[in-house]
């Protein structure tokens, strides 16, 4: 057994409550006892001097659905102190499937797109051998082994697709594909799913609504009388303060659907913290307490990191997701030659450049040359280190064909890389402090080309408390465990506290740094090769522990996999059981 005392540590518990020093008890995946100078009894010592030992970080919006099938070590979450995370965001989950491979195809292609991840690793890792959620569940517990524990949403994208198929894009569903997907969503939260995950905000690569968007009222109705009787799931939606800005709207339809229902509701999104938000932020933030007021138990979802954008020809949605469908066609074509052939044709940048100028959102990376940066060039030809907006002004170009010029000159594997969007930090604060409120966002697994969640949380240990000094040490590491927790029902992790699960992280605030991006070439392509990602180098902690077993120790991945499959029933059984 890996029973375990950690010895000379200063707890940070998870409840906010002061940091003290104890020594910790672990004993068959669980914590025993805490206390200081507890005697040895034949375990394992661990000697945690100069170290806090906090609750193991709980990755909040993830999509490591599909990534953890090709890439079960999870890198980079053990060495940053994660144990478990929260997958199926946004409406986008692999199950229920609907029986026709073209509507399976639409699922596969939808998290694709909306996640920057291939679709040949998903179409050649994944067994598909499931409809249901409950069978998917079960598949997973067969088929993946991970060093992270696990929780999931069901999407309601992939239930509407499950249940209407490929007409799901095209129209509200009829009563018997809506009591359809009644059935379908309570046999997931049934088997344990976290809730219902949404999406009022995404529209594809052809600049479709996503298929959640088509739903009417009669169908939410019908899906949260079904989520009511689970009083333990959540409902977790995006909406819309990045593009269309119809986030206020979203929230006022919201309110009047889920007001007298008891259902826990995360809105990533729900109070916006980026400068170009700020117009919408007095309506957005008086919608939140409205609904509050009406008695909705209402949590808004925030990232402490700025977003920030890669802008890569090879799999990339931010061109869409700015509005430019003709920058688009090049992310699409099928090769490098076909890539180039189009950045070179003239009638080609003749639209880019007018899709650039008239459709662009204004506050895109597209329309802010003087915050995109060429850094990484595939064949060295720079130039490199300098802004597009500087290139093109050197070359007296449009900024569009400026990028076409450098991406030819630099080759089609170059990238350009945008500066994190100006973020209002007193509001971030204000809303980690928000004990209803859900933190350590990161969107870790998806977007493998344009960022790498994973290891975000560093921030909130170097920023906020050690350098800047702006949170408490007790203040961050509650943000990354005991409210996720309590928020998903998660209710024997979280906390160090005998009883609890031994997920632990164990540091010295000294040492961790959130490290800098770096390109890893293992991305199967289903094709027989692979592509790159970005991951970084460990925070490092001296010690992540899952259950109780090592995952992360003496500067690396121990190639441990106890992650479990959670979900709030087993936890609420699982207590009980203790209790008896």
């Amino acid at each position: 057994m890996n029973d375990m005392l950690i010895r000379n540590g200063t707890v940070v518990d998870g409840t906010g409550a002061p940091a003290f020093k104890a020594d910790v008890r672990l004993r068959e995946g669980k914590i025993v006892e805490v206390a200081p100078d507890l005697t040895p009894q034949g375990e394992r010592e661990f000697d945690a001097t100069d170290c806090y030992v906090t609750p193991g970080f709980i990755e909040s919006h993830t999509h490591y659905d599909g990534t953890m099938w090709w890439q079960p070590d999870l890198d980079p979450l053990p060495g940053y102190g994660a144990t478990t995370m929260i997958m199926g965001n946004c409406g986008f989950s692999p199950a229920p499937l609907h029986k026709y491979m073209p509507a399976q195809r639409e699922m596969i292609g939808i998290f694709s797109f909306f996640e920057d991840i291939p679709e040949g690793p998903f179409i050649q890792n994944l067994p598909w051998d499931w409809n249901t959620w409950s069978e998917y569940r079960a598949s997973v517990e067969r088929n993946v082994r991970v060093p992270l524990n696990y929780a999931a949403y069901v999407g309601h994208i992939a239930i509407r697709l499950a249940a209407m198929g490929v007409e799901a894009w095209d129209r509200a569903a009829t009563p018997e594909e809506i009591a359809r997907m009644a059935e379908l969503l309570d046999d997931a939260l049934a088997a344990g799913a976290l809730g219902m995950s949404d999406n009022m905000h995404d529209h594809d690569g052809q600049n479709r609504p996503v298929p959640s968007l088509l739903a009417d009222d009669a169908e939410f109705e019908a899906l949260f009388d079904v989520m009511a009787r689970y009083p333990h799931s959540c409902y977790q939606v995006i909406v819309d303060t990045f593009m269309r800005m119809t986030g206020p709207a979203n929230l006022k339809r919201l309110e009047k659907l889920l007001a007298g229902r008891p259902i826990r509701v995360q809105i990533a999104g729900g109070i916006p913290t980026l400068d170009f938000q700020k117009p919408i932020l007095p309506e957005m933030q008086a919608s939140m307490q409205s609904m509050r007021d009406a008695g909705v138990d209402v949590w808004p979802g925030f990232a402490h990191v700025s977003p920030t954008s890669t802008l890569s020809l090879i799999k990339s949605l931010i061109f869409a997701q700015s509005n430019d469908y003709v920058w688009h066609e090049v992310v699409l074509a099928d090769d490098f030659a076909e890539k180039a052939r189009l950045l070179a044709d003239p009638d080609w940048r003749a639209r880019a450049r007018e899709s650039w100028d008239t459709q662009a959102w204004p506050h895109s990376p597209l329309r802010n040359p003087q915050e995109l940066f060429l850094l990484d060039s595939e064949n060295g030809t720079g130039p490199i280190g300098i802004t597009l907006e500087d290139y093109a002004t050197s070359r007296g170009l449009h900024r569009s064909d400026a990028m076409a010029e450098w991406i030819l000159i630099n080759g089609i594997r170059s990238t350009v890389h945008m500066a994190p969007f100006p973020k209002d930090e007193e509001l971030t604060l204000e809303l980690m402090r928000d004990p209803k409120s859900v933190g350590n966002i990161s969107d870790a697994g998806a977007h493998l080309q344009m960022l790498c969640g994973g290891g975000e949380n560093a921030l909130l240990l170097t920023q906020y408390v050690r350098d800047e000094k702006r949170m408490t040490i007790e203040e961050a590491v509650n943000v990354m465990t005991g409210k996720i927790a309590n928020h998903f029902s998660l209710n024997d992790r979280g906390v160090i506290a005998a009883g609890k699960r031994a997920d632990i992280a164990v540091f010295n605030l000294n040492e961790v740094q959130r490290r800098d991006m770096e390109k890893a070439h293992d991305v199967p392509d289903g094709k027989g090769g692979t592509i790159w990602r970005f991951t970084r180098k460990p925070m490092p902690t001296r010690l992540t522990l899952v259950n109780g077993v090592p995952t992360f120790e003496n500067g690396v991945y121990t190639g441990a996999k106890p992650g479990e499959f959670l979900s709030p029933g087993n936890d609420v059984a699982a207590l009980a059981a203790a209790a008896e």
